[in-house]
């Protein structure tokens, strides 16, 4: 007769490092494996705001075939392709960039990377090509969170919170960099990586 015995593991296997788990301007988001939700599944969000009046992000990859001279009525042609940036003001669009105060009014929030700043002073440097794509980044609406709605997801290990780099988040397009930012986390979340979409297909 076999016998089959329950060996328990030294770890929660979805639960997420508390260490890890501390949200703040600059830091990126991770979707925990099964988050259902179609903007957030197996995302990757960019924080630019965050204090107790809630939080802001955008979702670094999930892009789609559009062009920001597609979306926007009279606006130059340029190489610059569009993210969907979470599911908050769809009919709006956002960016963040590398270029400091050529674009005024702009807010720093992690290196280099800033954060708005004058439309009208984008639209001339994309009519004059005196911006590369790697320099500004794109989204169709964003990412909000309510006063501490974040961090109640956070205790409920929907998100880890970690870094990344200015390079990787302005050029961020890959729908897989998801599972190469979770093997980035250690042992534990490597093994994320390998789990199917659905499960239940499995």
């Amino acid at each position: 007769m076999n016998k089959f015995y329950d060996m328990a593991l030294d770890f929660d296997f979805f639960s997420i490092n508390p260490e890890l788990a501390r949200p703040g301007v600059g830091k990126v988001l991770i979707s925990e494996p099964y988050l259902g939700d179609q903007y957030f599944k197996r995302s990757v969000v960019f924080l630019t705001e965050y204090s107790e009046k809630g939080a802001v992000g955008f979702v670094l990859n999930k892009p789609v075939s559009l062009k920001l001279n597609e979306m926007l009525k009279d606006f130059p042609e340029s190489g610059n392709l569009l993210t969907v940036g979470g599911p908050v003001g769809t009919n709006t669009v956002h960016y963040i960039h590398t270029l400091g105060d050529i674009i005024p009014n702009s807010v720093k929030v992690y290196k280099n990377i800033c954060w708005g700043g004058e439309f009208e002073a984008v639209k001339e440097l994309l009519t004059s090509k005196s911006i590369s794509p790697d320099k500004i980044r794109f989204f169709i609406g964003y990412s909000g969170w309510a006063p501490k709605q974040l961090d109640r997801e956070i205790s409920e290990n929907s998100w880890i919170c970690a870094e990344m780099d200015e390079e990787e988040i302005m050029n961020n397009l890959n729908p897989d960099s998801w599972k190469k930012a979770v093997r980035r986390l250690g042992k534990k979340y490597k093994l994320w990586a390998r789990f199917p979409e659905n499960p239940d297909l499995n």
